[in-house]
């Protein structure tokens, strides 16, 4: 292999790969990243054996080759480096690299020994514009479970159906569903449940993405594909059935505000520093009026003390009393772009309904918490 590229495309390219580089692995060339020519660029890629991720980039290929060569090592010289041009030549398992006045020879292992990267093809294949996957992954992610205890609601259910993709994540206390637009429509209905660190690496790839991103989804669905300008990022499928979560959306309720968001939020915030000590509890108190209605945002703590927010709501229903998890609360009004959203609840028991006002496709179903009024 001998090859010439910019200092500066090398060193995005590692730091796009760098996140599918594995940190604790038995297999040591995980730890490494494989670079290969092809088709006169140069092809990085990185996998912890969940995920995988290549990256290509213009060169001056000379002479084909492939070798791995310890990642982060490669990062931290590649980054270190004046912004010219980077000579690369494989010797005998060795990388050697020159720079301006820089040169350095790094030990590698052998390209065969590095675990092969997914092939996704005869299954179902669709595009997305970025914005709108990224928007959907956003407000869908963080609704995911961090344990393994039930590991298909570690992952986003997907489902394509005509021209929608509905994703929807669940942690067993929350329930976030959002629908995005299909740019074709899909022949058959598929679904399959996405690893939620899969979703989070593809958020932070598809922010310089300005073309559709196409999703490939292998035969057996047993692995998935991302395939955006200069980047593919492969991931396994988590098996097993995922919760029928239309089920767990409320059909009616007894209370409906709408409230501004920011206004929502730095309420519930202001909440959050006095609930940190009590459970993490924030107290929602819903007040229908003749001209308008409010709502207080409340906590209390033995230990700090307590502290109550008012704002305007628009209510219509019954007086109402609920209280949530406060960081439940401050997740989804976080990523509401929209200036109001309306809550619907029930009874004290029930799920709380959060929807942003001029958007359809998103809802979020909040379980409350018990609390003695």
């Amino acid at each position: 292999m001998r090859l010439s590229c910019l200092q500066e495309n090398l060193s995005k390219c590692l730091g796009i790969v760098g996140r599918a580089v594995a940190t604790r692995s038995t297999l040591p060339v995980t730890n490494n990243v494989l670079l290969a020519t092809e088709e006169s660029r140069l092809r990085l890629s990185a996998t912890n054996l969940e995920i995988a991720i290549s990256c290509w980039l213009g060169s001056m290929v000379e002479e084909d080759g492939a070798i791995t060569v310890p990642a982060r090592l490669l990062s931290e010289f590649v980054n270190s480096l004046p912004s010219e041009k980077i000579d690369l030549a494989l010797g005998d398992h060795t990388l050697e690299l020159k720079c301006a006045r820089f040169e350095a020879r790094i030990s590698g292992i052998d390209a065969d020994d590095f675990p092969p990267i997914p092939k996704i093809s005869g299954g179902a294949t669709y595009q997305v514009e970025p914005d709108a996957l990224r928007l959907a992954i956003n407000q869908v992610v963080f609704a995911t479970a961090s344990e393994d205890t039930r590991p298909v609601l570690t992952g986003v259910c997907a489902e394509f159906e005509e021209d929608t993709l509905t994703m929807a994540a669940a942690d067993g206390f929350r329930l976030a569903v959002h629908k995005a637009p299909l740019i074709s429509p899909a022949k058959e209905k598929v679904e399959i449940i996405i690893p939620g660190r899969c979703l989070s690496e593809l958020n932070r790839l598809l922010a310089d993405q300005k073309e559709p991103v196409e999703i490939a989804v292998s035969q057996n669905k047993s692995q998935v594909l991302f395939r955006m300008k200069d980047v593919e990022l492969v991931s396994q499928l988590i098996q097993g059935t995922f919760p029928n979560f239309r089920q767990l959306i409320p059909a009616s309720y007894t209370t409906r505000a709408v409230i501004s968001t920011p206004e929502f939020l730095r309420a519930t915030k202001t909440a959050a520093i006095f609930a940190k000590d009590g459970s993490g509890i924030v107290r929602l108190q819903i007040t229908p009026d003749a001209a308008s209605g409010k709502m207080s945002v409340s906590a209390r703590s033995e230990q700090i003390g307590d502290n109550v927010g008012e704002i305007d709501a628009k209510v219509e229903g019954e007086a109402a009393k609920i209280a949530f998890n406060g960081k439940y609360l401050t997740d989804v009004l976080g990523v509401i772009h929209e200036g109001e959203i309306v809550l619907e609840t029930t009874t004290p028991s029930s799920p709380g309904v959060i929807r942003p006002i001029g958007a359809e496709n998103y809802v979020h179903i909040i379980m409350p918490m018990f609390v003695q009024w």
